[in-house]
């Protein structure tokens, strides 16, 4: 894992003249808006422990969120957004030993207008989709899914304040899987300086409507944006703290590792 506090360091030698510092810190600020216009794929490891009824599972997993905007016209901006997991898994389920592979996949698309509001709001609402794409019976539900999703935010100086929110109902797939009702809640806010170095406080609240209860990570994360070669990019990493989680879910500490792609036009 890297240490966060070697970001800043690392940064500095590895950052071109070609990406000026105020180009490097516009892009970290565009990186904690969730619907920018901005081309990025970021490969979020996440790394959570006493899972199962025995609280003695581990789970990796590698989420590829690949985020494409489409210009629809001069005023609105449509933009798609992907998690994919990646899982590997063990001793999480009694007898069933260790699983890995791909989990279900949940594609989400925001229509956004291209400026934001007069009081500086930026907002993006739309569908979003659940596919069982999981290659494994225990890494994901078997269950078709969609619902609404929504985004908003306020970005004042060096701060970024807002919350991305979606619900999504199963629609279809296996008769003998359980039905999904879940909701995602994710309050954020990030502050970022003018060397491209951010520090975000994030909550990814998930809520199962069907079992009643809530997965509360509560994740403190430093990411840096730099460039290596011709690739501009963002590293961060940091710990999450299960505030709430149901029995058998995740307990204690967790950690989170971020590489971030950019695409700028």
């Amino acid at each position: 894992m890297i240490h966060v506090r070697l970001l800043p360091a690392l940064a500095v030698g590895l950052l071109s003249t070609v990406v000026s510092a105020q180009d490097a810190s516009d892009l970290a600020k565009q990186l904690a808006n969730p619907i920018a216009s901005l081309v990025s794929v970021p490969l979020q490891s996440n790394f959570d422990s006493n899972i199962g009824p025995a609280d003695d599972g581990e789970r990796y997993t590698l989420n590829i969120q690949p985020v494409i905007p489409f210009s629809l016209n001069e005023d609105w901006n449509l933009i798609s957004r992907t998690i994919l997991p990646v899982v590997d898994q063990s001793d999480i389920f009694p007898g069933a030993g260790s699983q890995s592979g791909l989990g279900d996949t949940v594609q989400s698309l925001f229509i956004s207008p291209v400026n934001p509001t007069a009081n500086g709001w930026i907002w993006g609402a739309g569908p979003v989709f659940l596919l069982p794409t999981a290659t494994d019976d225990l890494l994901g539900t078997e269950k078709w899914g969609l619902g609404p999703t929504a985004v908003a935010l306020k970005q004042s100086g060096p701060w970024t304040v807002g919350g991305l929110a979606n619900h999504i109902w199963s629609v279809a797939g296996d008769d003998n899987r359980s039905d999904v009702s879940q909701s995602f809640v994710q309050p954020f806010m990030t502050y970022t300086t003018p060397k491209a170095f951010s520090l975000t406080l994030t909550a990814d609240s998930v809520y199962n409507w069907k079992t009643s209860d809530w997965t509360i990570p509560v994740g403190v994360f430093a990411g840096q944006v730099f460039k290596v070669g011709s690739q501009i990019m963002q590293v961060g990493a940091g710990p999450r703290y299960y505030a709430e989680s149901p029995d058998n879910g995740p307990e204690g500490w967790g950690a989170r590792v971020n590489v971030v792609f950019l695409f700028p036009k």
